[in-house]
């Protein structure tokens, strides 16, 4: 799996888990929906001000969220 779209797929799983909408997270994390989907998508790579701020609106810190990626699909 690409890597951008390792990191797209561990915050989408993640939102999901926390039953959050792809409005709410965008929201939380100060960027457009449309931004939110492209990541998750992993038409676009966020950048690390962005990861922050997602992982900020997840309620998780960024730290665990990376370890999440760093883990997916070994």
């Amino acid at each position: 799996m690409a890597e951008t779209n390792k990191v797209g797929t561990v915050i989408q799983a993640v939102r999901e888990e926390k039953g959050l909408s792809q409005e709410v997270v965008s929201g939380l994390a100060g960027i457009g929906r449309t931004h939110l989907s492209a990541i998750e998508r992993g038409v676009r790579k966020p950048t690390l001000e962005t990861f922050f701020k997602i992982a900020e609106a997840l309620d998780m810190p960024a730290s665990e969220l990376m370890k999440r990626i760093e883990n997916a699909h070994k």
